[in-house]
């Protein structure tokens, strides 16, 4: 079950997060919580649902078919937030990853503080696992600094994390300055896991929600977690790799990728015309 927001270019939110877990074998239910307006290049407006109205998709779902795993993306609203955590609080059987998205690619803000402070208080004790960025990491981590100078490593930012009471952080390293993408999955005891990953050069739109709703699947299908991890980045870079860019913005990776084997090479295929968009 797929708690997030529209995105109308199929890029990111609940359309993404849909292709991903269908493309990965699994049949999604989704839940919407806003519609946004936006293009490849950033968002414009968000339009969030009512808090009742979330939490009644949901119930009304969950009455009726099983649910093997949570995957919650943006939530768009304080009530929301409260929504969410109330209803999945009475399934805590069922592994919840969430994908903390606080901004868009281009930097429009997603979650207010008051937003952030609900996340961290009522959706991340809850949480089996979650798959800040570096960003993000540091923002979620921010309200346990001593002081604003505070910049802690990112080891530093998933102790705080973990300290709030979920199983697994997945902090991603895509917005650090290395030379290959260092993704690091730790847990109470410290890193789990660690993976290098080619840092390829274009910009992506979706990658996030490609990532978590990999994991999402992974794991309702059974896979331990540290195999989950490494199976859904793969299955997020190979997306990346083979990326096209229906518009002017961003790229948009390419979720069917194991489908298109004669496909051009990787970031070949761009503007109008192009079959996937």
């Amino acid at each position: 079950m797929v708690f997030a927001a529209t995105d109308p270019t199929g890029g990111a939110g609940l359309q993404a997060d849909i292709m991903t877990l269908a493309s990965m074998g699994c049949h999604p239910v989704s839940v919407v919580t806003a519609i946004t307006v936006q293009d490849t290049m950033g968002v414009d407006g968000v339009l969030p649902i009512d808090g009742e109205w979330v939490s009644d998709q949901a119930r009304c779902i969950l009455e009726d078919m099983p649910v093997a795993a949570f995957k919650i993306g943006v939530l768009g609203s304080l009530e929301a937030v409260a929504a969410v955590a109330e209803v999945v609080s009475d399934y805590p059987e069922i592994p919840l990853i969430l994908d903390p998205v606080l901004a868009s690619g281009r930097g429009d803000e997603l979650a207010s503080e008051d937003m952030l402070s609900a996340i961290r208080e009522l959706l991340i004790p809850q949480t089996t696992i979650i798959t800040p960025n570096s960003i993000e990491a540091r923002r979620l981590s921010a309200e346990d600094a001593e002081d604003g100078d505070d910049n802690p490593d990112l080891a530093e930012c998933a102790r705080r994390i973990l300290a709030s009471g979920c199983e697994y952080v997945l902090i991603t390293g895509t917005h650090e300055n290395t030379g290959e993408v260092v993704n690091t999955l730790y847990n109470s005891d410290g890193v789990v896991r660690s993976d290098n990953w080619p840092r390829l050069p274009g910009s992506y739109h979706g990658s996030g929600c490609t990532l978590a709703s990999a994991l999402a699947a992974t794991i309702a299908n059974g896979v331990d977690m540290q195999e989950a991890v490494r199976d859904a980045q793969e299955y997020t870079w190979q997306s990346l790799k083979l990326a096209f860019r229906p518009g002017m913005g961003q790229h948009i990776p390419d979720r069917l990728f194991w489908a298109r084997e004669d496909e051009a090479e990787p970031g070949t295929t761009e503007g109008d015309g192009d079959p996937r968009a």
